[in-house]
């Protein structure tokens, strides 16, 4: 199957989890949100959260500022 990761195509096992996802991408650091389909997921989700063909994911970085 396939996912939409940052407006770009991406191959994924059927069953993969957030989590999963990004741990594979070594994303699942402190500072990372995601958001499935436009949503913001909580990252206590992650590890439930089962993605689907065509899911929408993007990735965003905290950066401090002031």
């Amino acid at each position: 199957m396939h996912i939409i990761l940052n407006d770009e195509q991406h191959p994924l096992t059927e069953g993969t989890t957030l989590a999963q996802l990004l741990a594979e991408l070594e994303q699942d650091k402190p500072g990372v949100a995601v958001a499935l389909n436009r949503e913001v997921v909580a990252r206590s989700l992650w590890a439930e959260r089962q993605l689907a063909p065509n899911d929408n994911i993007t990735l965003f970085h905290a950066i401090a500022g002031g």
